[in-house]
């Protein structure tokens, strides 16, 4: 089968169109000079009758005003509609994405609401250096709960049955000392699994700066920021 592409259509076009071109050219010399002028007569004559309909008459112009408003009407209803469509989209992830962030940062002690009056059953404060009597590793308290607040299902994993009084005993959230090598970066747990260390203790972590600016020689210096949440620690 030949194969046919756009330059052979448009040879095949040529051909068609040679046709009538031909017929045209042979009924103009086969007449004599009067009727030439008939028919080139003729051939003004409708070319103007079909001008003046086309570009002349009041009619045609407002249907093209008519079809040139719908045209424009289809057009404004499609963009309003994409751009109606963007923004309840983007309004949408937005308000999932705040929702989803809300919820996250409200949990491990993560919350920046003020926590003030401190309750006196808290007896740990943020900056001081810890042990964890179990487990062993050390660190330093960046934040605490008054009572445990995180994922239901992290809640049941974390307290069986056994444990359920726990969750409702105040929560502190861990930098863990690199240097204890203990696989985990930050632990968040219940006040009677940890206890104070004694004198003078480095804590190794790489977020140290972004809580603190210092340390005291019994406890670490907050940062402006931290310090405004825990304005009792």
């Amino acid at each position: 089968m030949p194969h046919f592409n756009a330059a052979a259509a448009l040879h095949f076009c040529v051909l068609l169109s040679a046709f009538p071109a031909q017929y045209f050219i042979s009924q103009w010399y086969r007449t004599d000079a009067a009727q030439r002028i008939r028919i080139t007569e003729r051939l003004i004559i409708a070319s103007w009758s079909s001008f003046t309909k086309s570009y002349l008459s009041l009619d045609a112009w407002a249907d093209r005003l008519k079809l040139s408003l719908s045209n424009t009407r289809t057009c404004l209803n499609v963009g309003l509609f994409i751009l109606h469509f963007r923004n309840w989209y983007c309004g949408e992830k937005k308000t999932k994405t705040g929702d989803n962030e809300g919820e996250t940062h409200s949990y491990f002690a993560e919350s920046t609401h003020v926590r003030s009056p401190k309750p006196g059953y808290v007896r740990f404060s943020v900056g001081q250096v810890i042990v964890h009597k179990r487990l062993g590793y050390s660190g330093v308290i960046v934040g605490w709960d008054v009572t445990a607040k995180a994922p239901e299902e992290w809640l049941q994993h974390r307290y069986p049955p056994a444990k359920q009084d726990l969750k409702d005993t105040p929560h502190y959230r861990i930098l863990i000392n690199k240097v204890d090598g203990f696989g985990k970066s930050t632990a968040y747990i219940p006040e009677e699994e940890i206890t104070l260390t004694m004198g003078l203790q480095v804590v190794h972590h790489p977020d140290m700066k972004t809580y603190f600016s210092g340390y005291s020689g019994s406890k670490y210096i907050m940062q402006p920021w931290l310090k405004r949440i825990y304005p009792h620690d």
